[in-house]
């Protein structure tokens, strides 16, 4: 059994109207999408949300980090690292390494 080292790996999900790998996921689409999510589960605005300040400065627990990468792996359709909020600790540099990573 041969154990794979990726942070992401395809899943076979099909998004509403588009398979997954026709799916463009840009940095911007990302970072608007977590912003989003944050600003909602925090029940703030999205102008309160900073891009570049750590995710742990934003109250997130392992639980509900865990849920944001269960929601984040529905909406792209791929399978996302449980730990991809630890490497990547801003909403910047995790969109920039999964736009990166998802459109290669």
């Amino acid at each position: 059994m041969e154990i794979q080292n990726l942070e992401t790996t395809k899943k076979p999900v099909v998004l509403p109207g588009n398979s997954a790998e026709n799916q463009s996921f840009n940095t911007a689409k990302i970072e608007e999408w977590l912003v989003s999510y944050l600003a909602d589960l925090l029940e703030m605005d999205k102008d309160e949300v900073d891009v570049t300040v750590p995710f742990e400065r934003y109250g997130l627990d392992s639980a509900s980090a865990l849920g944001l990468i269960g929601d984040l792996e529905e909406w792209l359709g791929y399978n996302l690292d449980p730990t991809l909020l630890y490497n990547y600790p801003t909403i910047e540099r995790l969109g920039k390494y999964l736009s990166t990573t998802l459109n290669t």
